[in-house]
């Protein structure tokens, strides 16, 4: 074969220091995380939340780690706040879940109605919710740590 063809769709989620609403312009936080995200080479296909939290919908090019991407998603948005907003943060630890491509309108629907969703779930409940609809492992004792 001549070409490499991958879909890697993932659903990542991560939220502020101790979820404090600490995101006071989310569109602004939201348009900077995508430049950092195009500028790893990475399709954003949807990107929401909260003040205290973030949900980011991408797709990740076949040579970039999901860990390597967030670890700079992370560390440049903050540095970036911090100019602005002293005290700004995020959690340590994120989660990081595939998609499937018949899933897309789902997710995307899911992160950009989060205000809503919201309204009625707090976010610790959604990451939970989140990690056990995914069949993820945890320990009710170290998700918020």
């Amino acid at each position: 074969m001549a070409d490499t063809y991958t879909k890697i769709l993932i659903h990542c989620v991560f939220s502020t220091k101790d979820r404090r609403p600490l995101i006071s312009q989310p569109d602004k936080l939201w348009t900077y995380l995508r430049g950092i995200a195009r500028n790893r080479k990475t399709d954003v296909l949807a990107i929401g939340g909260t003040a205290n939290h973030v949900h980011i919908f991408i797709a990740l090019p076949s040579g970039l780690t999901v860990a390597s991407l967030v670890r700079d998603l992370k560390a440049n948005s903050s540095r970036h706040v911090n100019e602005k907003q002293r005290g700004f943060a995020w959690q340590d630890g994120y989660a990081a879940i595939s998609v499937s491509p018949s899933q897309v309108p789902a997710v995307r629907r899911y992160i950009e109605t989060q205000e809503e969703h919201h309204a009625n779930r707090g976010f610790e409940a959604e990451y939970v919710a989140l990690l056990d609809k995914s069949g993820m492992q945890h320990s009710a004792d170290y998700v918020f740590g």
